[in-house]
């Protein structure tokens, strides 16, 4: 090989190898790009989470065969706590319980005439929801402190329904349960339910957050306020069961084909504790 051959292929080699270098110092500030961005993310994420412990107040009502339409009739006080976990500025976990009562009187809704029953019910309703923030929000930031939001989730409540009386009503089984017309049964004063509405929340100070919310819950039973099927053909009067003594078996007493539902409308007060660690950046200056 002549000298001339050998310090070209010595050039050549000597680019390709200043090439190499160049690509491979390209790759590792791409590498080093990306994992200073996850780096990054990572901690904003962390950054991010917070607790929210917290009290709830205000009214429950419930919509059913006593009361098919109209919100808040015969509506009565609700209270509860929450525990909010906030794993980013738009969506959070909830863990609610709520305590009310609900009510229904046939002489003051009117919903059917000439039946006259009536009935009281508490509910102890225990949710899990994910709430969604529509704007970034952190409970303490100066500029992230006002958001409407929507919730959607699943719960477990019970249900111990009484005549205005006081008497306890399902264990009279006045739709013929415990004579087992018809192939009736006792029902159970318990469910799941789907709880499911909107809300606002603003931010008070570094610590304090309040939130207004309406929440509806479905439930799967019809039995909420004893009243579901028909009446039954019972050989003493039953005042409970057909206060009006006007009625025959089988005779509508109730609409089967709707399920009760009921509502917690209120204000929540929560105190935040931060889930980070502290030599990270501060949510609550953003």
């Amino acid at each position: 090989m002549s000298g001339l051959n050998k310090k070209k292929l010595f050039l050549a080699l000597k680019i390709r190898m200043k090439e190499n270098k160049s690509m491979k110092k390209g790759n590792n500030l791409k590498y080093l790009f990306v994992v200073l961005l996850l780096a990054v993310a990572g901690s904003s994420v962390k950054a991010q989470k917070t607790l929210e412990v917290g009290l709830f107040g205000g009214t429950s009502y419930y919509i059913g065969d006593l009361n098919p339409a109209i919100p808040y009739n015969m509506a009565q006080w609700g209270y509860g706590g929450v525990v909010r976990l906030n794993t980013s500025p738009r969506w959070t976990f909830k863990l609610s319980y709520s305590r009310g009562k609900v009510k229904g009187d046939d002489l003051v809704t009117k919903a059917v005439a000439n039946r006259n029953l009536n009935f009281v019910s508490t509910i102890n309703d225990f949710s899990l929801v994910s709430e969604f923030n529509f704007w970034d929000y952190f409970t303490g930031s100066k500029k992230s402190f006002f958001t409407p939001y929507l919730f959607g989730g699943v719960g477990f409540f019970l249900f111990n329904t009484k005549a205005l009386d006081g008497t306890p009503l399902q264990p009279l089984g006045t739709e013929g349960q415990n004579a087992g017309f018809d192939g009736r049964k006792p029902y159970a004063k318990y469910g799941v339910a789907f709880p499911f509405g909107f809300g606002f929340k603003y931010s008070i100070n570094d610590k304090l957050g309040l939130a207004f919310e309406w929440g509806m819950r479905k439930t799967f039973t019809d039995y909420i306020d004893d009243v579901s099927t028909t009446y039954y053909d019972n050989s003493v009067n039953d005042p409970y069961s057909d206060p009006t003594a006007s009625h025959d078996a089988y005779e509508q007493r109730g609409n089967s084909k709707t399920n009760d539902w009921y509502n917690f409308t209120g204000i929540t007060l929560t105190y935040k504790f931060d889930l980070y660690n502290k030599r990270n950046c501060h949510v609550g200056k953003w």
